[in-house]
């Protein structure tokens, strides 16, 4: 915990909420019934090692269905844009959270540097997310240029003035800083402890009703006109994200065709290989669906199934069954799709909707623990 201020500030007093990890159990702990908003932690990143939070999904579906505004947020303990890349390459893909909300980086451990805590707020909001930087005001002062990164990103700051149960915020205790967009005012929201936090701007609005449905950055598609060359030779400061996305093709395909993976080291001066093949997910449907089960181009093994899904959430549509597919868009709750096949793999059971010209998209309707987010008929 930082140490205690005693700046007094005038503070907006906004809506408040709570922040949760799995030490809140399956589907969270309740506050006082108030509340607008609540945070969930995905998982830790130390230095390489992955601690998934297994409470993350069942406490934002909880957190929806309450008619609370669900975000996410990241343990994330990492330095250098390599291990950015490999903590955002395994949460951002496992985010439950819709579009525009917040996706908060808890920096308050290990030997962050400046550079990367942007590159991966940076990322977050090329994937359509609000990227907010968590922490202990002493601690990123201390470690970072918070100033400059306060120019460019909300912050999501922590200062408790006691641990009594505290309700309410005390601004006598505000970490006075540039765009504080949050604040952690206790650690005791309710007894047994809960963390509580007020929005101090309206932030957690975001994904809800503002930015419902943000721009997504796109990697940069080559030009036709141009002759893209087959190999790239690896600069310092690259990743295998950046180097996707400088040239247009898909990160996790770009690592497959060099024989690796995205959690493998790339050193300057390496020679990769850049096809054209690689800036989609999309399936190749088979020639002939006649029968009640087939396997797709990317293995993937498909039943007929005529329905409707009615969604109880935002889910993202696809051009491909996949998380690193293709956006084509999303919906919203109460939405109805009609749909004619399912697959269950990568952690979802997804279906396919019918679209014009033969085309399909495809949406993720039920969780790994076999939840669905909506209902069907």
């Amino acid at each position: 915990m930082a140490g205690v201020s005693t700046v007094t500030v005038n503070a907006a007093r906004g809506d408040r909420g709570t922040d949760q990890s799995e030490y809140q159990g399956q589907y969270g702990r309740f506050g006082y019934g108030d509340e607008t908003f609540q945070f969930s932690q995905i998982g830790g990143y130390y230095n390489g090692s992955f601690v998934p939070h297994w409470t993350y999904g069942s406490q934002v579906q909880n957190a929806r269905s309450r008619g609370l505004h669900a975000h996410t947020y990241i343990y994330s303990q990492f330095s250098g844009r390599w291990q950015a890349d490999q903590m955002l390459n395994y949460y951002l893909p496992r985010i439950q959270t819709p579009k525009g909300s917040i996706v908060a980086l808890d920096v308050e451990s290990g030997n962050p540097d400046t550079d990367s805590v942007l590159y991966a707020l940076q990322r977050i909001k090329d994937c359509g997310y609000t990227p907010v930087l968590y922490g202990y005001k002493n601690f990123l002062v201390n470690h970072l240029n918070l100033q400059y990164i306060s120019t460019q990103y909300p912050l999501w700051l922590a200062e408790y003035p006691d641990y009594s149960v505290r309700r309410f915020p005390n601004y006598g205790f505000f970490p006075s800083f540039n765009n504080v967009a949050i604040f952690q005012f206790t650690s005791t929201y309710v007894a047994g402890g809960l963390d509580g936090d007020v929005d101090l701007t309206g932030i957690t609005d975001n994904g809800y009703t503002k930015n419902i449905n943000p721009q997504v950055k796109q990697p940069a598609q080559p030009s036709p006109k141009s002759n893209q060359a087959d190999t790239y030779t690896v600069k310092p400061g690259d990743s295998w994200w950046s180097i996707a996305n400088a040239h247009g093709v898909n990160m996790y395909n770009l690592a497959a065709i060099n024989g690796r993976s995205i959690n493998s080291t790339i050193y300057p001066g390496q020679v990769l290989k850049l096809t054209s093949n690689t800036t989609s997910h999309r399936a190749v449907q088979p020639k002939s669906n006649s029968s009640n089960s087939w396997t797709d181009s990317l293995g993937d093994l498909w039943h007929h199934e005529s329905g409707t899904f009615i969604s109880n959430s935002w889910i993202n549509i696809r051009w491909g069954a996949k998380t690193t597919s293709s956006r084509i868009g999303m919906i919203k709750p109460g939405d109805a799709i009609k749909y004619d096949a399912w697959s269950r793999h990568n952690g979802y059971v997804w279906v396919r909707q019918p679209r014009s010209n033969g085309q399909y998209g495809y949406l993720a309707v039920r969780d790994s623990n076999n939840q669905p987010f909506g209902y069907f008929k």
